[in-house]
Formats: C-alpha cells, structure tokens, sequence
C-alpha cells in the first residue's frame, strides 16, 4: 500500500466520524503533511476539538488538549523545574507540549505571556528552561482554535504572533443535510455503534510522505505566480488603487513558504506528482489571510483580508 493510499484511507475516515466539515479536514491533513501548525476559528460546537481528537486515534502518536485560560501560566504548557528533596537537585518535568498533537483550545483566552511561550515553542521545536534547552518530538502538530463570537475577556493574537501559524481556517455551520448525518452518527455513537480506527498511520510514513510532497515537480511558472501574489500584497499600487489603500503590510516570507508547502501538499493528497496554479489559487486564503494587515480605511469601510486576497486573485495573471 502506497504512502497516498494510506492518506486516502485516513481521510475518507475522518469524512465518516466528522461530517460536514470536509474543508477542516482537508486543513488539518495539509497542515500534518506541510509540517506546520494551525488555528482554527469558527463557532463553538462545530467539531473543531473533535477533528484533531480523532486524528489523533488513527495515527501513531499521543495527544494533549490544553484548555487556555485568564490564569494560565507559561510553565503550564512547556513543564516546570521541580525540585527532589532526597538529592538537593531540580528535575524538569515535561509540560502537555510535549505530545505528537496537542490541540490550544481557545488559545485567545489566555494572556500574550502564555500565547508567546506556545507560539516560541512552535516556531523553534524546543522549550528552554534555565541553561537547559528540550526538543520537541519530530512529530509535532499545534492546532489552535479561536471563538469569534465571544470576544470579552480575550487576548487577540498579535500579527507578528499569527504568521508563526501555516494556515488561519475558518469554520462554519453544516449544511442541512450534513445535520441530519451528525444526528445519527451521535445516536449511533450514544448507542456504542461506533466505526472501527483505520489502521495506524505510522510516523515513518508520514515522514516519508512529506519527502514525496518536497520532491514534487513545482514548474517554474507556478513557483513564480506564488511569488507575484505575494508581491501583490506588499506593493498593491501595481494592482489598483483600491488594493492600495486596503493594505497597510503584505505577506511575510513565510507567506510564499507556506504557500509552496501547502499547495504541495494539496496536490498530492488530490493524487497528482506536480503543483497547478489551481492547487495555490485553493490554499491561497488560508495561507495568507491573517499575515495580511488591513488599514484603517478598508477596515471601516466593511472589508475583510478574504475580500482583499479575492481581488488579488483575480488580478494577478496565472501561470
């Protein structure tokens, strides 16, 4: 069974046990293939927790909900020193961060001090303590979820913070088709009738596929379209007026980065060997609508970052 196949296999799983949401999981398999992290924002409720939950069954690896609030503290994530009376030394005890997938449930609730020490462990795949520094496992998924309805009491993300996250997706309500599905995956669930785990999906091939998606045909046309929209965000004059005076920055590096990354892997979930213009145009939102900072301006006037990458779409050229 080839490494696709065994993805393929995963993901027509997870479409059974978390319905409706197809764009999550689609999200949260790139993001697990791309080597990156993930936040999550959308309503309470909408299967968000339960999408990592069950990810985290079919693979090889452990996982660990952190749930983030007002009184949280750095060492309440990365571990603390602790301290053995028998011998006089201090002993570093591993905080949740250090599991294969760990999912930062309302990572908004909590103050920046907290949102940084997650965010820096993420970004460097080590937590240091004192003179001492601990790598994170080779296998490591951050997806972190934001309420957008309740915003009392919240700690907003900075923009500096949010480009450490590979992809912003956002969720939404099922349709009404997908509703009746959940009532009965629920009742079936309630009653222990409950589908079989796929079979592991092993560490050693993930890693494995995440080497074919690197190695993946990219034409230089493509590489160079992701470029331009990039561009596109920084110097948005080139692109009308308009765009000129929505933009206040533009995409980051790790924009294009994660751009190639996802498309990438986009393509080889979808069981091609080469990237289209088509599989960055599908990841372009995501990737880029919280590295994108809107002015004043746009902001009064009701436009919103998706609003902006539409119109760059439609006019940057494709390959």
């Amino acid at each position: 069974m080839s490494h696709h196949e065994i993805i393929t296999e995963l993901k027509n799983w997870l479409s059974l046990q978390i319905i409706g949401q197809e764009r999550l999981i689609d999200r949260l398999l790139i993001a697990l293939l791309a080597d990156g992290h993930l936040l999550v924002e959308g309503a309470p409720g909408l299967a968000k927790t339960k999408a990592i939950k069950d990810l985290s069954r079919a693979i090889e690896g452990d996982f660990h909900r952190i749930q983030f609030t007002p009184d949280l503290l750095p060492s309440d994530i990365t571990g603390t020193e602790v301290y053995r009376p028998e011998d006089g030394t201090f002993v570093f005890q591993q905080g949740p961060i250090f599991h294969n997938l760990v999912l930062a449930d309302e990572i908004n609730r909590a103050p920046a001090k907290v949102q940084s020490a997650l965010l820096e462990a993420m970004g460097e795949h080590q937590v240091s303590v004192g003179r001492e520094s601990f790598q994170l496992p080779p296998l490591f998924l951050v997806m972190a979820t934001q309420n957008p309805i309740e915003q009392e009491g919240t700690y907003p993300l900075p923009e500096a913070q949010l480009d450490r996250f590979l992809m912003h997706v956002t969720v939404d309500y099922p349709k009404i088709e997908a509703e009746r599905k959940i009532l009965h995956l629920v009742r079936n669930e309630a009653a222990n009738q409950v589908a079989e785990s796929p079979k592991e999906v092993t560490q050693e091939c993930l890693f494995a596929a995440r080497l074919e998606i690197l190695n993946m045909h990219m034409a230089p046309e493509v590489e160079e379209y992701i470029i331009q929209l990039i561009m596109a965000t920084r110097t948005p004059k080139n692109y009308g007026e308009d765009l000129a005076s929505w933009l206040e920055y533009g995409a980051s590096p790790r924009g294009t980065i994660s751009l190639d990354r996802c498309a990438r892997a986009h393509a080889w979930i979808q069981g091609r060997d080469f990237v289209s213009p088509d599989d960055v145009q599908e990841v372009l939102f995501d990737c880029l609508r919280h590295r994108i900072l809107l002015s004043f301006e746009a902001e009064a006037s009701g436009i919103t970052p998706d609003k902006v990458l539409e119109t760059i779409r439609e006019r940057v050229p494709s390959a």
